[in-house]
Parts: structure tokens; C-alpha cells; sequence
């Protein structure tokens, strides 16, 4: 029961995709089980470049199957399948973040081309991904960041080429900007003022006036800085101009982000099942460590939490899946992907770490880089503040104003999803509206630790209706973020029990896991009633929003029973 909930290499078949996705996902983990766990750590250990990864993705045309959409396919098993990126991404961030990494900034780099009009660039980029060639999103800037309204990458009009440019400047912390065959680089012009001066451009690593200057980060991942010197910029080259411009980088953000959450699924995959088998069979005072009462509510802690993450991030891609412009809801759960999964990936690994103690730093673990990696998932694609900030845009229309929308079925089909490259301007989230939250935790009324929460999911309802921050408490950041934490919560505590609806998940497991997840509420809380904006009223609420589990030990051993299990169940071949 256990093994069939986390990704296994030696029974993993996903005979729920069409044949070419489930000969390639399969081909995947064949080729890192083939290369065996020795090799895979050293190659992180000494920073190795992927080149043969990158060699295998291009002899399989994976990247160009997964990462081409039908609009731009000459094949008919290419197409852009959310669905099966997200298993992808899985697999990836389960075997190592860097190959992960190659292939999301590969996703980021193509997101402007994709939502462009050009269609000499388009081509060409199918033509470079049939080949095997890696992209590069060239957007933030050493000075400034991901600031796009500051950008230093100046385009003056080029006099020796009608409608050309040539382009002067510097990007930094560039994913795969040392090979990538077209770099998507924003910037503006000198000679046009405003939002109107934006530009996206495609740039080649290879051409002259394209300088790599290194690598910023100690990683096999290629995080550049590179600098451009006069860049001659033809008008096939331009992707968009202006406002266009503009959208298209958060946009591409937008499609980019949600890659975090299944990439933090893999790792704490592999993780967990190191860490269940070290423990199960480390004798300590002449028990195994797994015959702690505390060891054994840690493992089932994080095990829950993990299957949390695996059901909300499946049922946010039907969301996005089927979104479109009278349905953005995907805006909501995007964010929360990135934000909340990723956090509770750090969770995962830390309650683990907790048990495995030393173990969890020999380098010949592949726990060890797990424990790194989860680090910096919660932290690309903006921060975990930055998206706190923007899910809070959709509290009031989420928690309050629910409208009808026919259900969303799970979203397993070979359909193109064109709509991401065509999302429109990036604006206007406070008019977002939902569906009503309600229904999906009256189906599981019953479950004692649902009904708990969804005591506490309702009162942050009446603090939203009652005492919700005023102006000047608006303004206060840290403040606003422990509010947003507590929203997050609900909206996660959602989605996973909407996907447990349709894959019919055991209720004992489903309220093991909301009784993790009616703790963090009472927590947050409790953060909130120690702020120092916080008002009386505020305060007040805080303090009678915390609640207790519901604790049941007979139910909480035979989960435990679950995460015993995984001893032994998966090691990867030396």
C-alpha cells in the first residue's frame, strides 16, 4: 500500500499515458538505473557537466517530445502535456536536481519563443530541440535581479540593419547559459521610452559577441553570468516588444514555477526510502531505531506530509491543464505549488535528517545532496515571501465568494496545453474567482481531523470577514505573511482532499495526514498572535483558532505500518 503511493524504479510502469510517453519515462529511469548510484553521486560530487544525460535526452528526442507544442510539431507524439512534464520532473528531481535544473531553465528559455508570434523563431526552436540543444531564460540581472523593470540590457537601433539592434549588457544567474543553442534575453530599447521600449530577443551562447563570463554557483548546474557586446539583434531574432514583452517573462514564469513541487516530490522519494531502511535496520541500545516512539512519529509525520504533497501537486495539474481565459484559477494553485510544496519538501527532509542524524552527511548517500537541494527549490522562481504575497491576492474571492464552475476531471489525456503560451496579460488576479472550497471537505466530513480543520479553515473565514488587516497593517509585510500561511493551508488542504475524491485514498491515511495538518494551522496561529502589528482582536482570534488533533493510536500505528514498509523496498544499484 505504502510503495504503491511514492514512485519505485523497479515497479514503475505509467501505463497511464499514451505509449511514447510511457516507452520514454520509462527509458528515463532505466538509463539512471543503469548508470548506478556510484556514479550518479560522484558526478555531483565533482560537478560534472551532463553532457552524456544530455547526449541520451537527444538520442531519445525527449526533451523535443516533451517540450515542443503541437503547434509547432512535426511529429505527433510532441506536444506540451503538463501531465506528463510533471512526471518527468518527478523522476528527475528523484535521480538529481542538476539534471532537473538543465532541463527547467530548458522550459524557461522556451516560454518566450512558444508565446511569440515570430515564426521563424518558433521553428527554429523545434529545430534545435530535435536536435537535442538546451534554451536559457536570460531575465534576471546581477544589479537587479529578476527587477524586469530595470533592466541594463540596452538595445540601440542597429544603422547597418533595417529593424535590427545591436545589444549591450549583462545577465546573471543564467541556468545552462554556457550551451544553450537560443538564449530568450529581455531587455529594452534606448530610443523608445517606458513599457513600450521591452523587448525579448533570441540570442545564441555561440556567436562572438556572446561572452561567458562563469559560473556563479559551486554545482554541476550552470547558473552563468554572460555578457553581451553589441549582440547584432536581426528582427527574426525578436520575440516580443513592449507590454508583450513584459507578460511573456511572467508568463513564463508562471508555467516554469509549477516544475518545483514534483521535483521536490523525487528527492524526498529517494530520500525517504534511504532513510526508513537506515533507520529500520540501525540497532541502537538493542532496538532499532524505528522502535522509538519518537522515530516512528517523525517518519509517519514526514511520510504523510509527503503523500500531501504528491496529491495536491496531481490535482493542481488539472487546473492548469484545463484553464483558460474564463477559468484562471491556476493562478492560485501555481504559487502554491511552488510555495507551499516546496516548504513541505524542506519539512519532509528535515523530520527525516532528524532520525538518520550523521547518516545523513556520507557522501555516499544520495541523502546527503538531497538535504542541499531541497534548499533551493523553495527559493528560484521568487522567493517563498514573494509568493506568500501573491496567493494573498486571491484570499477574499477564494475563502468568500465562490462561483459555480463545472468539475474539473483529472487530466491524464495526450492534449496539447496551448493555452499556457497564450495566457494573455499578466494582470488583473484580484478578480480571480473559485469554486466553493466548502465542498470538497463535506465529502470527507466524517474523517475526524478534516472536520477539525475545517473548524479552523471557517474561522479564518470570520477573521477575513472581521478583522482582517486595516491599511496601515497592510503595509506590514510580516504580518501579512503569517496571515498568508494560514490561507495556504486551506487552500492545500483542498486540493489534496479534491485528488483523494478521485483516486480514492483511504480516509485513516487522509486523517493521519490532517492531523500534521491541523497542528501547522494551530502554529501559525500561534505566530500570528505574536506579531507585533497584531491587534487585540487579532490576537483573540489567533489564540481560539488553535486546536488539537484528534489522536487515535491504533490508527496512527497502522500508518506507521505503511512507512515500515518502505525498508528495503527501493535501493538503487551501486
Amino acid at each position: 500500500m505504502a510503495e504503491s503511493l511514492l514512485f519505485n524504479p523497479r515497479t514503475y510502469d505509467p501505463e497511464h499515458f499514451d505509449p511514447e510517453t510511457r516507452r520514454l519515462l520509462r527509458a528515463t529511469v532505466d538509463w539512471f538505473e543503469e548508470r548506478g548510484k556510484r556514479r550518479l553521486i560522484e558526478d555531483y560530487r565533482s560537478r560534472a557537466w551532463l553532457g552524456d544525460f544530455l547526449a541520451f535526452s537527444a538520442k531519445e528526442g525527449l526533451f523535443a517530445t516533451f517540450l515542443t507544442p503541437a503547434s509547432a510539431a512535426r511529429d505527433e507524439d510532441r506536444r506540451w502535456d503538463t501531465a506528463r512534464i510533471a512526471a518527468l520532473n518527478e523522476i528527475f528531481g528523484f535521480y538529481g536536481l542538476d539534471y532537473w535544473y538543465a532541463w527547467q531553465v530548458t522550459i524557461l528559455g522556451l516560454g518566450p519563443v512558444w508565446q511569440s508570434d515570430n515564426a521563424v523563431a518558433r521553428d527554429r526552436a523545434a529545430e534545435l530541440l530535435s536536435r537535442g540543444e538546451v534554451f536559457a531564460f536570460g531575465l534576471s540581472e546581477k544589479t537587479h535581479g529578476a527587477d524586469i523593470y530595470s533592466t541594463d540590457m540596452l538595445l540601440e537601433p542597429d544603422s547597418e540593419a533595417v529593424g535590427g539592434f545591436r545589444a549591450s549588457g549583462s545577465k546573471y544567474y543564467i541556468g545552462n547559459g554556457n550551451a544553450a543553442g537560443l538564449v530568450s534575453v529581455f531587455g529594452r530599447r534606448t530610443d523608445v521610452e517606458g513599457p513600450d521600449g521591452y523587448v525579448f530577443f533570441a540570442a545564441d551562447s555561440r556567436h562572438e559577441a556572446y561572452h561567458l563570463v562563469k559560473n556563479v554557483v559551486d554545482s554541476s548546474k550552470y547558473v552563468s553570468e554572460f555578457r553581451l557586446d553589441g549582440y547584432p539583434v536581426a528582427p527574426a531574432d525578436i520575440l516580443h516588444t513592449g507590454r508583450a514583452a513584459f507578460d511573456a517573462a511572467l508568463n513564463t514564469v508562471n508555467v516554469g514555477k509549477f516544475n518545483l513541487c514534483t521535483a521536490s516530490i523525487g528527492i524526498c522519494e529517494h530520500a525517504m526510502y534511504e532513510a526508513v531502511t537506515h533507520a529500520s535496520n540501525r540497532i541502537l541500545y538493542g532496538r532499532p531505531v524505528t522502535a522509538f516512539p519518537h522515530v516512528r512519529r517523525e517518519l509517519t509525520d514526514a511520510y504523510v506530509r509527503l503523500v500531501g504533497m504528491k496529491l495536491f501537486s496531481d490535482r493542481a495539474v488539472d487546473y492548469f491543464r484545463s484553464a483558460g481565459p474564463e477559468d484562471r484559477r491556476y493562478l492560485l494553485f501555481n504559487p502554491m505549488t511552488k510555495m507551499k510544496v516546496t516548504t513541505e519538501g524542506e519539512k519532509v527532509i528535515d523530520l527525516m535528517w532528524d532520525v538518520i542524524a550523521a547518516k545523513g552527511f556520507e557522501k555516499d548517500n544520495y541523502f546527503a545532496q538531497a538535504a542541499v537541494e531541497i534548499r533551493g527549490l523553495p527559493k528560484l522562481e521568487g522567493t517563498v515571501h514573494v509568493n506568500l504575497a501573491l496567493i494573498l491576492k486571491f484570499m477574499r474571492n477564494h475563502l468568500l465568494n465562490p462561483v459555480d464552475y463545472p468539475a474539473v476531471p483529472t487530466r491524464l489525456d495526450a492534449a496539447d496545453d496551448a493555452f499556457l503560451f497564450r495566457q494573455g496579460p499578466a494582470r488583473g488576479l484580484g478578480s480571480v474567482r473559485f469554486h466553493d472550497w466548502r465542498t470538497a471537505f463535506d465529502a470527507y466530513a466524517e474523517v475526524e481531523n478534516v472536520a477539525r480543520f475545517r473548524e479552523q479553515a471557517d474561522a479564518l473565514c470570520a477573521f477575513v470577514e472581521t478583522a482582517a488587516p486595516d491599511e496601515e497593517q497592510s503595509r506590514d509585510l510580516d504580518l501579512l505573511l503569517a496571515v498568508g500561511q494560514l490561507f495556504a493551508l486551506v487552500v492545500h488542504g483542498q486540493l489534496i482532499l479534491e485528488q483523494a475524491r478521485l483516486t480514492g485514498l483511504d480516509e485513516e491515511l487522509l486523517d493521519e495526514l490532517f492531523a500534521v495538518l491541523v497542528r501547522d494551522f494551530s502554529a501559525h496561529a500561534v505566530e500570528l498572535h505574536g506579531k507585533d502589528s497584531a491587534t487585540e482582536d487579532q490576537q483573540s482570534w489567533a489564540l481560539g483558532a488553535v486546536r488539537r488533533p484528534v489522536v487515535d493510536a491504533a490508527r496512527s500505528a497502522r500508518i506507521w505500518e505503511r512507512v515500515e514498509a518502505l525498508s528495503g523496498a527501493y535501493e538503487m544499484a551501486e
